[in-house]
């Protein structure tokens, strides 16, 4: 009997030594759990966390392939072979390539024409969208199909309807009395080039449409119709009160479409692989012929690299006028 209450006291003063152990374990764990949550309450801390798997994705997606693309252009590697260090050997050979500045020429008529030609048709078409009539609902929703099929798809329509034997554009302009023998749209070499921008315009036309659109419906209809009181026609409401309004969205869709149709490849590639004679080839078809055609790793990289210290020049100039008209 007088056993128990010893055992237990003497297990009681176990328990509350092997407590007292334990308290700076889960004092730790709380100053811990603490100092976590006061970090996430910090915007900054909390910003990075979350930017974490974006940057994470950059860096393997991005920044990895760009740096390997670099140290690649530097070397004269090839299919199965590293190659050696090299330096700017490939870029001097490109640049005395008439190739080379061939298709450096025609990048930047590819882009300065489209770009231009789909701004003012798409421009055009969303101030016709933009009005009120039946079925608008349809029309805007199936504008989008050209920028939605897949574009080798598309681009194997176009060229069939260029082909020199089944166009169907030979067949109306020859039975409309246009012409008398028939074009090589994508054979003459002069005629290949604005056959390709013809289609680029086509397929970029819609994503200028619905972004001008939607520009366009946050302008304030009384503004045109003070306008109007004052005598303005339709020209002098778009260019006065419509274009600048506008122009913020416009600039920034011009970036964008600079920039995706500089760097354009499958569209040109299955059009016309760069033909007649090299008279399409841009930089992204020529890099992919020397690069991967013919197996020559560093001068393919070479080609391709070379366009971006001059898009990166477009783009600042870009970015830089963007920030002046929202600052005006």
């Amino acid at each position: 009997m007088s056993d128990q209450p010893s055992r237990s006291i003497a297990g009681g003063a176990g328990g509350a030594a092997e407590a007292a152990s334990r308290l700076p374990a889960v004092a730790g764990v709380a100053r811990r759990t603490g100092m976590a949550e006061r970090a996430l309450e910090s915007e900054r801390v909390l910003g990075l966390l979350l930017l974490l798997p974006t940057l994470a994705l950059l860096a393997v997606f991005i920044a990895y392939p760009f740096v390997k693309g670099v140290w690649i252009s530097l070397t004269n590697a090839t299919v199965g072979n590293p190659g050696e260090f090299v330096g700017l050997k490939n870029f001097v050979k490109l640049f005395g390539d008439s190739i080379f500045r061939s298709a450096t020429y025609n990048t930047f008529v590819y882009t300065a024409v489209a770009t231009v030609g789909k701004l003012v048709l798409g421009m055009w078409l969303a101030l016709l969208l933009n009005r009120h009539f039946r079925g608008k609902r349809l029309v805007r929703a199936s504008m989008l199909l050209p920028f939605i099929i897949p574009t080798v798809l598309s681009t194997l329509a176009w060229k069939w309807m260029f082909d020199p034997t089944f166009s169907v554009l030979n067949w109306t302009l020859y039975h409309a009395g246009f012409i008398q023998t028939r074009i090589g749209w994508l054979t003459d070499p002069t005629l290949a080039l604005g056959s390709v921008i013809i289609v680029n315009v086509w397929r970029g036309m819609p994503f200028y449409a619905i972004t001008l659109l939607a520009g366009l419906q946050t302008v304030s209809p009384e503004l045109h119709e003070a306008a109007a009181l004052d005598g303005a026609n339709a020209w002098q409401r778009f260019w006065r009160i419509t274009w600048p309004l506008v122009l913020p969205v416009t600039m920034v869709v011009t970036l964008f479409s600079v920039i995706q149709t500089f760097a354009d490849f499958q569209l040109v590639y299955a059009l016309t692989g760069g033909g007649p004679a090299n008279a399409t080839h841009l930089f992204a078809t020529y890099a992919y012929q020397i690069g991967i055609v013919t197996g020559l790793l560093g001068e393919g990289a070479a080609a391709s690299l070379a366009m971006f210290p001059m898009l990166f020049v477009i783009v600042i100039i870009q970015l830089w006028y963007i920030r002046r008209v929202e600052g005006a």
